[in-house]
């Protein structure tokens, strides 16, 4: 089954014509794991599992939001959670939701080192924290974790270090989403028991090379492939919004990349997404 591990149509870049992007899911038939980034769209992940039997819903705080709301037009133009201001309360109302039988994930969350303001100590101590709390909701709620990472311009694998250094001393299952780094960080994430999730940058050309010969090196039954919609739209739509169904061609590059069958790939890395997050087909 073809299954979009990480997706956000609980965005606003989906608010126009969402039941018709939905409807072309329906149509194939897939799944798409739905994914949280603060408390709204956590919520809103929710409510859209709730309606939808193909989508399911991760809940989570992603690190960009530990410093307050970083207003993204693609994302949320007006948040219903002033708790973005009071991440105790915002917290707790994860952990309410992560209760819901449409979630089947923690996260997105982790660390995100990439464009830190004022005070970057103070940020990646927050972030740290964060990471934390939302690992141990995760085993208290026996459900896996969709990892964020990423580093600064000029410093891209440190984040990646810390998050294995954290994750070394866990006992926690989860997917790193959108891998960016190189191949021998990505053996030390797959020694570790987690998934590495893909996304259409694998198929922007010589951009792509490492993570080429990241996917080329890493073993099928380890793979998850995502659209990370609205963002990073596969060729030949690179640049446009992407969406679920998009997903397929991500499946196509890897199977390319491995000299593979699609229709291996998909199945597959769908069965690696349904054992991860305990869903039936």
């Amino acid at each position: 089954m073809l299954i979009d591990s990480h997706a956000h149509l609980n965005f606003e870049a989906f608010n126009h014509d969402l039941d018709e992007v939905i409807g072309r899911v329906r149509q194939r038939p897939m799944k798409v794991i739905n994914v949280g980034s603060q408390l709204s769209t956590s919520r809103r992940a929710v409510e859209l599992a709730e309606q939808f039997d193909c989508l399911s819903a991760a809940v989570g705080i992603h690190p960009i939001h530990l410093a307050g709301c970083r207003r993204d037009t693609k994302e949320t133009a007006a948040s219903d959670d002033q708790a973005v201001n009071d991440l105790e309360r915002a917290f707790k109302q994860i952990i309410t939701l992560a209760g819901q039988p449409q979630v089947v994930a923690i996260g997105e969350t982790g660390l995100d080192y990439f464009q830190l303001v004022d005070d970057p100590v103070t940020i990646r101590a927050r972030q740290r924290e964060y990471f934390l709390r939302h690992l141990a909701l995760a085993q208290a709620k026996q459900l896996p974790v969709i990892f964020h990472c990423r580093g600064q311009a000029d410093n891209p694998l440190a984040a990646y270090d810390e998050m294995l250094d954290v994750l070394a001393q866990q006992s926690i299952r989860g997917v790193i989403h959108c891998f960016g780094a190189d191949w021998p960080v990505a053996e030390k994430f797959l020694a570790l028991g987690f998934y590495l999730g893909f996304t259409g940058i694998i198929t922007f050309g010589k951009k792509a090379a490492d993570l080429e010969l990241v996917a080329k090196n890493t073993p099928l039954d380890r793979i998850l492939i995502e659209t990370d919609c609205p963002y990073l739209a596969p060729e030949p739509h690179r640049g446009q919004r992407n969406e679920p169904i998009y997903v397929e061609l991500v499946a196509r590059k890897i199977a390319e990349l491995k000299n593979l069958p699609v229709s291996q790939v998909i199945e597959q890395t769908g069965n690696n997404a349904l054992n991860l997050f305990n869903i039936a087909r």
